[in-house]
């Protein structure tokens, strides 16, 4: 197959999913809900952070939900459970990232009435999951201070296109000797306009603020929610 037609092919897949993506956008704003969606590399600390995040919600009364993706097995939806929040578990059978179809199918009878904030985990993976759009209204990219500063200039499609990203692990800063400044710098060659919110799922660091930006998306706040992905 020529490199034309690949192109072709990549390009009509992504336009069909952004079609998708903006329905859902709007499904899920007519029933007064918002979605985040959250990327990272595998080991980031994504999961137990949104574990957090989940039980600071139900403990406020926040009506919330996850879908959590996975190639194989539940059992990131059993941990997340634990929050007390709904959770559902997506498994892609080996593919390396959610689509909008997806995210659909699963919310199709499931998604609780009167949810208001819902949590996508993506499938660990900086590379597929940038270019799909999952009808979020928020993208929030993740790097732990385990993987180094460069995760941003490494893997730039997904610091491009994020509205938030978050820096896991903030207290093994130290021990790891991880340099917050020139982390700091690869964010802004990438995306200058890009904030980024440090927090700890282990001392709780940084985690209100983190609750804070998401709370403000939802329909009762009067902070405005937009659209990201691919343009």
């Amino acid at each position: 197959m020529s490199s034309t037609r690949l192109i072709d092919l990549r390009t009509a897949v992504l336009a069909k999913n952004d079609d998708l993506a903006a329905a859902l956008r709007a499904d899920l704003a007519g029933a007064g809900a918002v979605a985040v969606n959250l990327l990272s590399s595998p080991g980031s600390g994504k999961t137990a952070l949104l574990e957090l995040l989940l039980t600071r919600c139900v403990e406020r009364g926040v009506p919330v939900a996850a879908l959590t993706g996975d190639l194989a097995t539940e059992n990131d939806a059993k941990r997340l459970a634990r929050s007390g929040a709904p959770v559902r578990q997506v498994v892609t059978d080996g593919l390396c990232h959610l689509e909008a179809d997806l995210v659909r199918d699963h919310l199709a009878g499931w998604l609780p009435e009167g949810t208001r904030l819902l949590m996508i985990e993506n499938v660990g993976n900086l590379v597929c999951p940038a270019s799909y759009d999952l009808g979020e209204s928020l993208r929030v990219v993740l790097a732990s201070v385990t993987e180094g500063e460069d995760k941003p200039v490494k893997y730039p499609t997904a610091y491009r296109w994020a509205d938030l990203a978050v820096l896991t692990k903030v207290d093994l800063v130290e021990p790891c000797g991880f340099d917050e400044t020139v982390f700091a710098e690869a964010v802004r060659d990438v995306n200058p306009e890009l904030p980024v919110v440090r927090t700890s799922a282990r001392t709780g660091e940084g985690v209100e603020e983190l609750l804070a930006r998401l709370l403000a998306l939802t329909p009762d706040s009067t902070a405005p929610v937009h659209t990201t992905g691919r343009t």
